[in-house]
């Protein structure tokens, strides 16, 4: 028995092989759960599902298709509408990936997702401790600053492989210097 939470309502899950499963899955918009036989609230039990790199899930063993069913996704494809066919992905407005709440979901395009990404509290303070990392850097920054010059310079002879191999660094690296993603405060 599901305990009703006031202003949540549940949407049957259904996906390809759903009705030769012994239980009815259901997902509420709150972002929770349920397994049932026959009504939700009278006989259903929530699940925890599984953890796939951050994301709730439900791992189901359907006929021909072991598949696992995002939890975020589904409650975006039951409660939300896609703004066109670019918006492809799901995003957690809040940034918290175990909050599956259809308020804190939105169809997004790869763009926007990017965008959102970045603006990660754990991406920001990942971004603030690598800009002041003092230990463990392979270049210098009069070394950064040389390659910068060399990569900006219209006339350059070096590829990048060779400018990497000179420095010692992956070539990875070099790309990232270019962007600005590493070693950005230096000018």
């Amino acid at each position: 028995m599901i305990k009703k939470i006031p202003s949540e309502s549940w949407k049957l899950l259904a996906f390809p092989g759903w009705k030769q499963l012994r239980k009815k899955y259901a997902l509420s918009s709150l972002g929770r759960v349920a397994s049932y036989s026959e009504d939700i609230i009278g006989d259903g039990k929530l699940l925890n599902g599984s953890l796939t790199t951050g994301y709730k899930t439900l791992n189901l063993h359907r006929p021909g298709n072991n598949g696992t069913l995002y939890i975020h996704r589904e409650i975006a494809r039951l409660y939300l509408k896609k703004g066109s066919n670019k918006h492809k992905y799901v995003i957690h407005l809040n940034h918290n990936k175990l909050d599956n709440s259809s308020k804190n979901l939105k169809w997004a395009t790869l763009e926007d997702m990017i965008s959102h990404q970045q603006k990660s509290p754990a991406k920001v303070a990942y971004k603030k401790v690598q800009a002041n990392r003092t230990v463990g850097l392979k270049l210098t920054a009069s070394q950064v600053r040389s390659i910068k010059k060399t990569l900006s310079s219209k006339n350059r002879q070096l590829t990048i492989k060779k400018l990497a191999d000179k420095y010692g660094v992956s070539e990875m690296t070099m790309y990232r210097i270019k962007s600005g993603e590493n070693w950005g405060r230096i000018k």
